[in-house]
C-alpha cells in the first residue's frame, strides 16, 4: 500500500491511497474460507460448498470490506506519521471515481480530500487586559438572605386579616361555568398590584372576584390551581369568585443557636456574625462560578477576534453535509455555518494553547475531582463520607462510565483553562451590585 499527498494549498490536500493485491488478497481469501465453512446454502452440504459459489455470493462484499479496512488504516497511518493536523476526517473525492475493477480485482486507487488546520500564533500575555466581573455581597444582600432563611424555617399560624406576604386558602368558583376547586394563593407573589390589593385586609368568608391567571405563575400553575388540563387553562376566559376559607401568616424562625444547628450541624456556627460569614462565603462561591463562566466567555471572544487565520470552508461544508447524523439542507448549513466556524476557531485556539503550554488533565486529577463530587453528595444527605481509600474506589467506578468520565474531564479541563487564563492575563476586577452584574453578564435591561 502507498499513500501519495497532493497539496492543493496550505489548507487543502488530496490523498491517493494505492492498494495492490498483496495488501488484501490473503485477508479476502481467509474470510471467504470462513464463510465457506459456516454458510448454509440449499443444495450443498455444510463445509462442502464450492468456492466459486461462495465467491459469487460474497466475493464483492468481502472485497469491499477488506479494502475499506486497508484504506482507513493507510490513511490513519499516513496522517499520524506525517503529523498532519486534519480537520474532520478524510472525505472520498466526489468528482473522482475509484480506480480498479471489483469483478477482476488487481490494483486499486482511492482518492480522498482533507482539510488541514492552519498555522497561527495566539497573542496572550500579561499585556492582555480582561475584565473580571464580581458581585458585591453587600450588607443588604446578606440581610435578605438571613430573612429568607428565617422565613424558610419559620412556622405558619392562622391570621384574622390577609397581609401582603400571607397565604390564603379558598375556593375558586367559575362565574359562568362549572369549574370549582379549592387551592392556595400566595399573596406575596401576586405580580398584579390591583389584584393584590383585593386580597390585603380581607377576612375569612370574604368573596373576591378575580382572574385566576393573575394569581398564578403561568398557564401550567393555573391549570394545577383549578384542577383542569393545560389545554382547558389556555382557552379559559372570564372571572372567578374566590371565597377565603383560611388565612396563614408566616412567623420567621428566631435567629438563634437552634437555627444555626439545624442549618449547619451542631456547634459549627455559633452566632449571627458567623452565620453571615458562612452565607457570604457561600454566595461568593456561587457567584464565583458565574464570574468564571463570564470571564472564560470574554477571553474566548477576545481571542477569536484577535487571532486571524483562514479555514478550508468549502471542505468543511462538504464534511458537515456528509457526516451529519441527521440530513441537513443547504439553507440550514448556510444559516449556521458562521457559528460553526466560530466554534471551530475557538477549539483550534484552545488546542494551540494547550499544546504550547503543556496543559493536560492527569488521571489523578480526575479521581480527586470525582471524590469531591461524591463527598458533596454524601454531605447533602447528612451522611459522613467513607474513608479515603473507599471513596477513591467509588470514584474509579464512576469513571468507568464513559459518559460520566467525559463530563468530569470537561469540568476539570475547563477549570484548568480558566486558571491558566487567570494566571496569564491581567485581570481588571470590577465589583458590581447584583443587579448591575446581571445586566452586564446577561445583557438584561
Amino acid at each position: 500500500m502507498n499513500v501519495v499527498e497532493e497539496k492543493i494549498d496550505d489548507l487543502n490536500a488530496v490523498l491517493r491511497v494505492q492498494i495492490t493485491p498483496e495488501d488484501y488478497a490473503e485477508k479476502v481469501s481467509k474470510t471467504l474460507n470462513t464463510y465457506r465453512k459456516q454458510a448454509n446454502i440449499p443444495g450443498f452440504r455444510p463445509g462442502k460448498i464450492p468456492m466459486g459459489v461462495i465467491q459469487k455470493k460474497y466475493g464483492k462484499s468481502v472485497l469491499a470490506e477488506e479494502l475499506n479496512k486497508v484504506v482507513n488504516e493507510s490513511l490513519n497511518d499516513f496522517i499520524r506519521s506525517n503529523n498532519l493536523n486534519v480537520l474532520g476526517n478524510p472525505l472520498p473525492k466526489y468528482d473522482e471515481e475509484v480506480k480498479g475493477d471489483f469483478n477482476n480485482p488487481t490494483d486499486f486507487v482511492f482518492t480522498y480530500e482533507i482539510g488541514v488546520a492552519p498555522e497561527f500564533n495566539v497573542d496572550l500575555s500579561a499585556k492582555t487586559k480582561i475584565d473580571y466581573l464580581k458581585v458585591d455581597v453587600s450588607k443588604e444582600m446578606l440581610d435578605k438572605e438571613v430573612e429568607n432563611l428565617a422565613r424558610r424555617y419559620g412556622s405558619l399560624i392562622s391570621a384574622e386579616l390577609v397581609g401582603e406576604a400571607d397565604m390564603v386558602l379558598g375556593e375558586f368558583s367559575q362565574k359562568d361555568g362549572d369549574i370549582k376547586n379549592t387551592s392556595t394563593v400566595s399573596v406575596e407573589f401576586i405580580a398584579d398590584e390591583a389584584t393584590k390589593k383585593q386580597f390585603v385586609g380581607q377576612k375569612v368568608g370574604a368573596v373576591i372576584t378575580i382572574e385566576p391567571i393573575k394569581v398564578s405563575k403561568g398557564v401550567d400553575d393555573m391549570a394545577a390551581m383549578l384542577a383542569i388540563s393545560k389545554e382547558e387553562a389556555e382557552a379559559l376566559t372570564g372571572d372567578f369568585d374566590f371565597t377565603i376559607t383560611e388565612i396563614k401568616t408566616m412567623i420567621p424562625a428566631a435567629i438563634d443557636q437552634a437555627l444555626f444547628d439545624k442549618l449547619f450541624g451542631e456547634g459549627n456556627v455559633n452566632s449571627e456574625e458567623e452565620l453571615r460569614e458562612r452565607i457570604g462565603g457561600d454566595l461568593e462561591r456561587m457567584f464565583g462560578n458565574d464570574s468564571d463562566r463570564i470571564f472564560s466567555q470574554t477571553v474566548s471572544e477576545k481571542l477569536i477576534e484577535a487571532t486571524s487565520f483562514n479555514l478550508p470552508e468549502d471542505f468543511l461544508k462538504r464534511w458537515i453535509m456528509a457526516t451529519s447524523e441527521k440530513k441537513i439542507s443547504q439553507e440550514e448549513l448556510d444559516r449556521d455555518f458562521d457559528s460553526y466556524l466560530k466554534s471551530l476557531k475557538w477549539q483550534l485556539i484552545q488546542n494551540k494553547l494547550v499544546k504550547d503550554n503543556g496543559i493536560k488533565v492527569e488521571n489523578a486529577e480526575m479521581i480527586n475531582y470525582t471524590k469531591g463530587l461524591l463527598a458533596n453528595q454524601f454531605a447533602q444527605y447528612g451522611i459522613p463520607a467513607p474513608e479515603d481509600s473507599a471513596l477513591e474506589e467509588q470514584a474509579k467506578t464512576v469513571l468507568q462510565n464513559r459518559e460520566e468520565a467525559d463530563k468530569i474531564y470537561e469540568n476539570v479541563y475547563g477549570s484548568k483553562m480558566i486558571n491558566f487564563f487567570k494566571n496569564t492575563v491581567k485581570l481588571n476586577e470590577k465589583v458590581l451590585p447584583y443587579d448591575d452584574f446581571i445586566k452586564q453578564a446577561y445583557g438584561q435591561n
